[in-house]
């Protein structure tokens, strides 16, 4: 009887903290939050501001000899740092970490944030992904960077390493040309697999980039990576007054990824998911994600609790469906992966990249030679008012007419 008791209260806080959060989220309000409304433009500049300057201080951490873990940290303590000096007078206005700091070399493709008594340390000519993500009242700007760690970062790095850093900038550049109104997902990529071939690289299977709305991180439309015959994305177009989480990771490789023996450490709320969980540690972990990260990926090194009492919570609360993990993932032992992750806005005037850092030193012999990723490359990201102008008269104006001169 007492245990029945005890499920019966833990479901009605569940139903009260899921009310709660609803009030914080100003869901069904009225308000709008798209980006005509001019404050939520500025949430997501000013959650992008943060995103670029945790990065700026991350990228150059990156040195030989520097742990992962302390990295992995110093991103997420930074990102809570900054978005406390903003909207200070909105007390309930929730904000901080969209997407816990992982850092991942080399051949390891994404979701490495060990623990903080980990050892692995980058040597010298690691090939680095930063990805990160800060929020401002549901406003999400995630951004994914790759750094070489070197001893003198102003030799340049030539070779493989350099040819699959490339072949991600560049497939990140085209893509956020494409990514205006009237193109498709498919073009980015088709783009994509273009530019990997010129530098003799492979799209990594399994990469999407989401269409994102306030708290949601994966919302209606999504970009393929790499085509996948067996499970291809509905062919979707894009509109004004989207918001996109562009994620480009190349390899050297095939292209592929599985998981190994590594702890997964990064977690994410299934919100439809309910059940009464019967172990208390459990119930304690699951309490403390639905008052911190109902809606976010989050790492267990954020979670405050014993270690071995969050364990115990991830196997019952996996069991049941409650979380969904973020598992670490690699490439085959030798080969190099390289990622651009940036957030981006389809404003009346401009593909507006708010998230972004400067590429490393790297110089690669290889170089795009097809005049139609050429073309595209070249086009601008400022949107002409001429003509859309045009396009009210004109049906069926082509795409590729809505382009500007890119303004430096």
């Amino acid at each position: 009887r007492e245990f029945f008791e005890e499920d019966i209260n833990f479901s009605n806080w569940v139903l009260r903290e899921l009310e709660r959060m609803a009030d914080n989220m100003d869901i069904d309000n009225g308000e709008d939050w798209s980006l005509k409304n001019p404050e939520v433009v500025d949430k997501y500049k000013k959650a992008s501001m943060i995103a670029n300057a945790v990065m700026g201080a991350l990228a150059p951490n990156c040195k030989p000899g520097v742990r992962i873990a302390e990295l992995c940290a110093l991103g997420d303590r930074l990102i809570n740092e900054e978005v406390a000096k903003v909207y200070q007078k909105e007390k309930k206005m929730d904000k901080g970490v969209a997407f816990p700091t992982c850092v991942s070399a080399n051949n390891i493709v994404g979701h490495f944030c060990p623990p903080a008594d980990n050892p692995a340390a980058l040597a010298e000519g690691d090939v680095v992904k930063i990805d990160l993500g800060v929020q401002i009242d549901g406003h999400i700007a995630v951004l994914g960077h790759t750094a070489i760690a070197k001893a003198n970062p102003a030799e340049a790095t030539t070779g493989r390493a350099a040819d699959v850093v490339c072949a991600a900038h560049f497939a990140a550049e085209a893509a956020w040309r494409l990514l205006r109104p009237g193109r498709k997902n498919t073009e980015i990529t088709d783009a994509i697999g273009k530019i990997a071939d010129a530098f003799n690289c492979k799209p990594v299977e399994g990469i999407l980039s989401h269409q994102m709305s306030r708290f949601v991180f994966d919302a209606n439309k999504v970009i393929m990576n790499k085509h996948s015959f067996e499970n291809p994305a509905e062919e979707v177009t894009f509109e004004e007054g989207e918001v996109y989480a562009i994620d480009i990771v190349m390899s050297t490789g095939e292209g592929k990824t599985a998981e190994r023996d590594v702890r997964t450490t990064v977690f994410k709320r299934e919100v439809d998911q309910n059940y009464s969980l019967k172990m208390k540690a459990s119930r304690a972990l699951l309490n403390e994600v639905n008052k911190k990260f109902m809606t976010v990926p989050f790492t267990t090194r954020a979670i405050q609790m014993d270690e071995r009492q969050v364990k115990l919570g991830l196997t019952e609360c996996l069991k049941h469906d409650l979380l969904q993990p973020y598992p670490v993932l690699f490439e085959k032992d030798g080969e190099i992966v390289a990622q651009i992750k940036f957030t981006a806005l389809i404003l009346p005037s401009s593909i507006d990249k708010i998230t972004s850092h400067p590429p490393p030193n790297v110089s690669s012999a290889l170089k795009i030679e097809d005049p139609k990723i050429q073309e595209i490359l070249a086009m601008g990201t400022k949107r002409s008012k001429k003509n859309k102008k045009n396009k009210k008269k004109k049906s069926k104006a082509a795409p590729a007419e809505d382009v500007a001169p890119m303004e430096e």
